[in-house]
């Protein structure tokens, strides 16, 4: 074996192992409060008058203001326990807890976005934002400031009046995590947001949510098929197989922001999460 497959090998070991490394990496983050909570989480469907297990046995727990990055295969159940998180389905085995409360339904303390932007198109950007306050007692000129403030803050500055048709899908999407923020949640759910996004479109807005992440402090799960986006993004990486859908492994990303995708260190996690799934 050469002296460099040696080193690949030992950094790809100790990773695995939770060491970390000189230069871009940083020490393991102090504990943080507990923000949710999953424990021995299970769901089944009917299908065909027999019981099709989701997800089987899940537990996490997630620290306040924690970046969790999840991958997996299609119909492993991301999806499934992101919406079960957002309590847009309540029926399931098992404890899903955010902030000491059991989830019951949706809530404005935990926003979600989707892969697709599902703007209006008759409606303007600013006037898709203004959308998320319909079930809200907020005051007419809050709702105004909160949406300008937050227009401003993904970069859209200039483009309030614009039709959904009259942006590109990358300002879409910007509009759907403003639509998300708006609200000022606490928890921010992510469900492959820019898998339809061009390659370099997806780079961009990838960088822009690690900084709206920074800004705003949100404890955010984001769900994904792209182990380097999960890398780029995560202080830790969920990996999730199928059949039914089950945490296989959790791998710590100790590595210093803003990450650098050609760093060795960087580039060894990728390589190890990757091994899940060749």
């Amino acid at each position: 074996m050469s002296s460099s497959n040696t080193v690949l090998d030992f950094r790809k070991s100790a990773i695995t192992r939770g060491n970390v490394f000189e230069g871009n990496s940083v020490p393991e983050l102090h504990a943080k409060p507990v923000a949710l909570k999953i424990e021995s989480v299970a769901k089944s469907y009917a299908l065909s008058g027999s019981e099709l297990k989701v997800l089987e046995a899940i537990n996490l727990d997630v620290q306040s203001g924690e970046f969790i990055s999840i991958v997996g295969a299609s119909g492993c159940g991301k999806s499934t326990l992101l919406r079960l998180i957002a309590g847009l389905d309540i029926g399931y085995e098992g404890a899903i807890v955010y902030q000491g409360k059991r989830i019951e339904g949706t809530d404005l303390s935990r926003g979600i976005v989707f892969q697709e932007h599902r703007l209006f198109p008759w409606l303007t950007v600013e006037a898709n934002i203004l959308l998320a306050f319909a079930s809200t007692n907020v005051p007419k000129a809050e709702r105004k400031e909160r949406v300008k403030a937050q227009i401003e803050l993904v970069g859209l500055t200039g483009f309030e009046h614009a039709y959904p048709h009259q942006i590109s899908g990358g300002m879409s999407q910007r509009v759907a995590i403003a639509r998300a923020l708006v609200l000022r949640p606490q928890l921010l759910l992510l469900d492959e947001p820019f898998a339809a996004l061009d390659a370099l479109t997806r780079l961009k807005l990838q960088q822009e949510l690690e900084r709206l992440w920074e800004h705003e402090g949100l404890t955010t799960i984001l769900v994904t098929h792209d182990v380097e986006e999960a890398v780029f993004l995560g202080d830790r990486v969920v990996v999730m197989q199928s059949h039914p859908g089950r945490i296989k492994r959790i791998v710590p990303v100790r590595l210093a922001r803003p990450r650098i995708r050609s760093n060795p260190d960087f580039q060894c996690i990728k390589e190890d999460l990757l091994t899940d799934f060749v």
